[in-house]
């Protein structure tokens, strides 16, 4: 049996121009990662990292608590989506993350209202009418998922027994579950709001099928720092 644990990366920069950066939490959050990981392997894992600056953020930070030597590979098709043009595409006002951020923090429950508009854009993204007006349409970003789990298991075929992380994001996450689910777009999508930064989500690969295991792992902060437990 091989194991691949999908990490999503720490804490982004919620509200600012550039989303694609670490916030201090996420940084906290990718250190407890790396000395919870140095517990789990025995030995060191493959690892594959998006290349957004978050993924490797996340990926250099925490492996420098527990495999400071390692080495991985970046590989885009692990990439997020531009959730900034989703948004945008869907409220024009929202193509100033700063609006948005202020928008949703004044509401009494900031992470239900930001889930409506999350909700309500990304229908407007999978509605075949829209795709063309995207740079890459949710099809597009679906098929692109899929190749990319599709490549890491025709890799992993002759790796029998091996550990495997992959440093992505919530809507690649999303993305993996639904198809191992069979979900819709929308529940797909919803499970985007459970996925925990910096938590793991573990596949088992056997007999060149893929089985869930766990979903949005988090004790290991939760247990240590539960304050730095984030969504956003």
């Amino acid at each position: 049996m091989t194991t691949i644990y999908l990490v999503r990366h720490g804490q982004a920069s919620f509200g600012k121009t550039n989303y694609d950066e670490l916030s201090e939490n996420g940084e906290a959050q990718a250190k407890l990662l790396g000395q919870y990981f140095k517990n789990l392997f025995t030995e060191q894992p493959y690892i594959i990292s998006g290349s957004m600056k978050r993924h490797q953020q996340t990926t250099q930070i925490s492996l420098e608590q527990c495999f400071p030597q390692a080495s991985y590979k970046t590989d885009c098709l692990w990439n997020e989506f531009n959730h900034q043009q989703v948004f945008a595409l869907y409220e024009p006002k929202f193509s100033q993350p700063e609006v948005l951020k202020q928008d949703v923090f004044k509401e009494v429950d900031p992470r239900a209202y930001l889930a409506q508009i999350f909700d309500k854009a990304i229908a407007r993204w999978a509605d075949e009418a829209f795709h063309h007006e995207y740079d890459e349409s949710w099809m597009t970003f679906q098929t692109r998922i899929e190749q990319a789990l599709q490549n890491l298991c025709t890799e992993l075929a002759d790796k029998q027994g091996s550990e495997v992380v992959v440093f992505t994001s919530g809507g690649v996450i999303s993305v993996v579950i639904g198809k191992l689910l069979e979900l819709s777009v929308q529940r797909t999508f919803a499970l985007s709001w459970s996925i925990a930064n910096t938590s793991i989500t573990t596949l088992k690969l056997v007999n060149g099928e893929l089985q869930l295991l766990s979903l949005n792992e988090h004790q290991f902060i939760k247990s240590q720092q539960p304050d730095l437990l984030t969504w956003l």
